[in-house]
């Protein structure tokens, strides 16, 4: 009897929950796992008593589905997703959908698209946030790819999703292809972001205030009522409060090692690829990489020096203020470089992305989810054609009364010897971009000099170019001009 409306591979932490969230809302979900101890173990445990529907193999998974079978494979990106691909093709029959909602890269979400529409088989490749709470109570969902599939799917999807104060659900559909997969990568490359701007801030009260973790909590626990309300200030106000069995601080006791997944590599290869300046969350990569060389700083803090002597900073409270103004300055500008790569995606990929309904997906459910995401909802609804977040009138002027707070924080913290490299960075990108001039004309003059790779001139039109024999005894012969 085929009496399932979805089914779902892969019974780990996000696989068990969002079951339990899609049963919760009155679907009946049939479950498979390769290892089918965890289908038995599920079935006696959690699932127990539920519209949950066991399957001990793939013909048994596919032969209790409704038409059109719709099955989400919530298995470790990568080699995994294709062999089950595989697996279920021979039990599918046209127009069956196949839904990967593991955090696979989007060019492997690209592929598998043409790959199963070229069968007749319809494909989703959906960004699932809000890690395993999120999965069970509501996350955010960015689904993309073969767009007939949505309506299978929409009212399943939309029913478990995180819903905003108005019940607007944080799901919708995205694009074509891998721009659902696109969007989930930039979300979390931007939570790269959000996350070591807080480990900079905390490390600049932390050391260069001196303030106890404590005051820290309660410093965190006012930024939450405001404009950085959020859920990860949220949880760092938890962690700086939370003490153990033995009344010591938990984060006190943690190794400073970072560990990571890879997606927000991703995002900065991504920049890379489509020349876009996403220096932020590049630098929030970078960051963690540095951390992990936990033994080699060791021996470096015994040799290498900082600052001869220690700046003081007067006005505790006053400062603080600073550290939050200079946090949400530069929080803006890693939102807006995530804007920027986006749109120059959309252009090389052929989607038509909805800018602010990707801001509303991000409001509720997932790991940045913010008070602020409304104002780029709002930025974009005023402007769909609005070339950067921070040309909006709203986010102009946050720049400008942050503007001294950001400086004052990245200099103190400069001339103090506490790396903030994400803050910094973020600065830097501010000023390049509000710069009407730049320097690159003594870097094409060095290309040119050395290689031959021409330039364009001020007074003459754009796109001729020119070469000079800088030295009086080269060739006439110039490189051919390209951008690799």
């Amino acid at each position: 009897m085929k009496n399932a409306d979805i089914g779902l591979v892969g019974l780990a932490v996000m696989g068990e929950n969002l079951v339990l969230n899609m049963e919760s809302h009155g679907y009946t979900v049939a479950v498979y796992n390769r290892t089918v101890d965890k289908v038995n173990n599920f079935m006696t445990g959690r699932g127990a008593g539920k519209n949950v529907i066991p399957a001990r193999t793939i013909p048994e998974l596919i032969g209790v589905l409704k038409r059109p079978r719709k099955i989400m494979l919530m298995v470790k990106a990568g080699k995994a997703v294709d062999e089950f691909i595989e697996q279920l093709l021979p039990h599918l029959e046209q127009g069956d959908i196949i839904i990967d909602g593991g955090n696979s890269h989007f060019p492997d979400t690209i592929r598998r698209t043409k790959y199963l529409e070229s069968k007749g088989l319809l494909y989703i490749g959906t960004g699932v946030s809000g890690g395993e709470e999120g999965a069970l109570k509501g996350p955010s969902i960015m689904p993309g790819g073969s767009v007939a599939a949505w309506p299978a799917v929409k009212p399943i999807f939309q029913a478990i999703a995180a819903k905003v104060t108005d019940g607007t659900p944080c799901c919708d559909w995205v694009g074509d292809n891998g721009a659902g997969h696109f969007v989930k990568m930039v979300h979390n490359g931007i939570e790269y972001g959000d996350m070591q701007l807080i480990c900079e801030c905390y490390q600049v009260m932390k050391e260069g205030l001196g303030m106890s973790n404590q005051e820290m909590h309660d410093v965190f626990d006012e930024w939450n009522d405001g404009e950085l309300s959020s859920y990860l200030i949220e949880i760092s106000r938890d962690i700086l409060g939370y003490k153990d069995e033995k009344k010591k601080y938990t984060l006190d006791l943690i190794l400073d090692t970072a560990g990571q997944k890879g997606t927000g590599k991703w995002t900065s290869v991504a920049a890379l690829d489509l020349g876009i300046p996403m220096t932020m969350v590049s630098e929030a990569v970078f960051a963690r990489c540095l951390s992990a060389l936990k033994d080699e700083r060791i021996e470096a803090s015994k040799i290498l020096k900082g600052p001869a002597t220690k700046k003081t900073i007067a006005g505790k409270k006053a400062f603080v203020e600073d550290i939050r103004r200079a946090m949400y300055a530069s929080k803006i500008t890693s939102y807006a470089q995530g804007y920027m790569l986006m749109r120059e995606a959309a252009k090389e990929f052929n989607w038509n992305l909805n800018y602010g309904g990707i801001a509303l997906l991000w409001r509720g459910g997932c790991i940045i989810r913010s008070t602020f995401l409304g104002k780029i909802k709002e930025a974009y609804d005023k402007d769909p054609q609005l070339t950067n977040l921070l040309l909006d009138s709203y986010f102009k002027k946050v720049m400008k009364d942050c503007q001294d707070s950001w400086r004052k924080v990245v200099s103190t913290a400069t001339l103090l010897g506490i790396p903030v490299p994400s803050m910094s960075s973020s600065l830097a990108f501010y000023d390049g971009y509000r710069h009407k001039w730049l320097p690159a004309n003594m870097l094409q003059a060095q290309r040119d000099y050395f290689g031959a790779h021409t330039y364009e001139r001020i007074d003459k039109p754009r796109g001729e170019f020119f070469h000079t024999n800088w030295t009086g005894h080269g060739g006439t012969t110039a490189s051919t001009t390209y951008n690799a």
